[in-house]
């Protein structure tokens, strides 16, 4: 599915098509179809070799294209390939003769929830349950719901039913792996990836790969003991210098008496260390395992694990903090880190960059950012009533990024964006590029990006008119074009853009993770000049 369909019209669109298909239809069918081929098609696709699925199962419609068993299995066989708007098609050509169909229904709200329309999945989830209450898919769909929306334990119970519905469906197996690992249950998370393992298609090794590594790591995690332990002061507030739109904060690694610095990084799940910086500091690996696809170079860096015994921001303290261990490619503004979500998610957490302050407090109770604000010292105050503060939720990705809905000048379909805090410039995907209602956004300016997994020159840019993060927005934003599909692979829902640096700067951001929401409140004028920066030709995006 193209970012800029919207999944609303692109149904209407879909079932007009089929009204004029079922017009020409005999007055009854026979759902029989090539038995042997559909059979086929069905093994090839519990193999996982898609590819030969969906071959087999286009070759039994064309003998029978009244084969709704094959229609359904060509519809799930795209979906594993991520062919989108292919899989929504299909499953809603059997709709429009079938409307009580669960399984269609089901199949059409998978395909929009990975395009990220989350509204339109929910409704097709919930048809397909109120026609059968077991349909697996539609239970792990709503699942994954609550997985993107933050409602872990919500989103736990769903998959484990998901799971004894359908125990042979890998995916539904890996989900409650990610869950688990996200709400801290790390020997429930590396259980499901080794049975993970031992049920899914023996079809990419690399990511197999991966896997086990990602299971070594958990199963160290789970002899440390409790993780991300806040054990600092209740608030703490910290100035942060302005590099390359980016707040580059000073951290204390393991009690060491030098001053690290690190950039704090809301597109990262978990912190990071440079191999250089954990070289100095002694800091091995404990585990490690396969290749990530990232944005950059060749494309691809290892995944190595370390284990910190605390990092230190200000006053405030979290000991037991996983990371990545990896190369940093930007030798003219060398760091040594990202502080990850994982970290920052442990306190209610503002970044204001006009005052160029971080301040983190220690959530208490029921007391969450609609109550808590800051003044320069740290202490509580009122909520800042500037009706110009608003308030939006916030959902995290499979990966671990925050995204929120923007809106773009121009472009009809609300678009998802990760919300970047360690991105310089803002991203627009190459497919949202692509359409034609963006080419006139296209500059002649060149950028260099330094991404995860090396440099990549000659990037193209676009300047776009006017985008919003709900009702607040900015003017001629740059933007770099790049591949997200790296990202999109393990997003779970597709990501059309990063909102980095460049946009964020004009504002202070306040962060509520138990809630889901953030809250903008725009820069005055004057702060807002202080932190205005010329556009440079290069761009971080980790």
């Amino acid at each position: 599915m193209n970012s800029n369909t919207n999944a609303r019209r692109l149904r209407i669109v879909s079932l007009i098509g089929v009204m004029i298909w079922v017009a020409i239809l005999p007055a009854s069918y026979a759902a029989a179809g090539d038995d042997k081929v559909r059979t086929r098609a069905e093994r090839a696709l519990r193999a996982g070799d898609y590819e030969t699925a969906v071959k087999l199962f286009r070759e039994a419609l064309e003998k029978d294209s009244q084969d709704f068993s094959a229609r359904l299995g060509l519809s799930f066989a795209l979906l594993k390939q991520r062919n989108l708007q292919d899989a929504y098609d299909h499953a809603a050509r059997v709709v429009a003769t079938e409307p009580l169909n669960a399984r269609a229904h089901a199949l059409m709200g998978s395909a929009v929830l990975a395009s990220g329309d989350f509204r339109m999945s929910v409704e097709e989830f919930r048809t397909a349950l109120s026609l059968k209450d077991d349909e697996a898919l539609a239970v792990a769909g709503l699942a994954m719901v609550d997985f993107y929306e933050n409602r872990l334990n919500t989103c736990l119970t769903g998959l484990r039913r998901a799971i004894a519905l359908d125990p042979k469906e890998a995916d539904y197996v890996f989900s409650l792996g990610q869950a688990a690992a996200r709400n801290e249950r790390y020997k429930e998370a590396a259980d499901a990836y080794e049975r993970f393992l031992a049920i899914a298609p023996r079809t990419d090794e690399d990511r197999r790969a991966r896997i086990q590594g990602l299971i070594d790591f958990l199963r160290y995690l789970g002899k440390q003991g409790s993780l991300y332990m806040n054990t600092g002061a209740n608030r703490s507030v910290v100035h942060f210098e302005f590099q390359d739109s980016r707040p580059m904060i000073l951290v204390r690694i393991n009690g060491s008496a030098d001053l690290l610095r690190f950039v704090l990084d809301t597109g990262s799940g978990m912190s990071v260390i440079s191999d250089e910086t954990a070289r100095r500091l002694n800091l091995r690996p404990v585990a490690r395992g396969g290749q990530a696809r990232a944005v950059g170079g060749g494309g691809r860096f290892e995944i190595v694990y370390g284990y910190l015994s605390s990092m230190e921001i200000g006053g405030a303290k979290v000991e037991n903090v996983p990371v990545y261990i990896r190369r940093f490619y930007d030798d003219h503004n060398p760091v040594d880190g990202f502080i990850g979500l994982s970290v920052i998610s442990k306190f209610l957490t503002i970044v204001d960059y006009g005052d160029q302050t971080l301040s983190l407090a220690k959530p208490r109770g029921s007391e969450g950012l609609m109550t808590l604000n800051f003044k320069k010292d740290g202490t509580p105050e009122a909520e800042n009533r500037n009706t110009a503060a608003i308030q939006l939720p916030i959902r995290t990705t499979s990966s671990g990024f925050l995204s929120g809905e923007v809106r773009i000048e121009g472009i009809d379909q609300q678009q998802n964006f990760i919300i970047d805090t360690g991105a310089s410039v803002s991203v627009i995907s190459e497919k949202l590029a692509a359409l034609e209602e963006t080419q006139s956004f296209v500059k002649p300016t060149r950028m260099r990006v330094f991404g995860a997994a090396g440099i990549t020159d000659n990037v193209k840019m676009v300047t776009l008119p006017r985008i919003a993060l709900g009702t607040h927005a900015r003017e001629r934003v740059d933007a770099a074009i790049l591949d997200l599909e790296p990202i999109n692979e393990t997003a779970g829902f597709n990501q059309s853009g990063i909102l980095g640096g460049n946009f964020l700067r004009h504002f202070s951001i306040a962060f509520d993770f138990p809630r889901g929401f953030i809250r903008l409140l725009p820069l005055t004028s004057k702060s807002a000049e202080k932190e205005s920066a010329p556009n440079i030709p290069e761009v971080d995006v980790p």
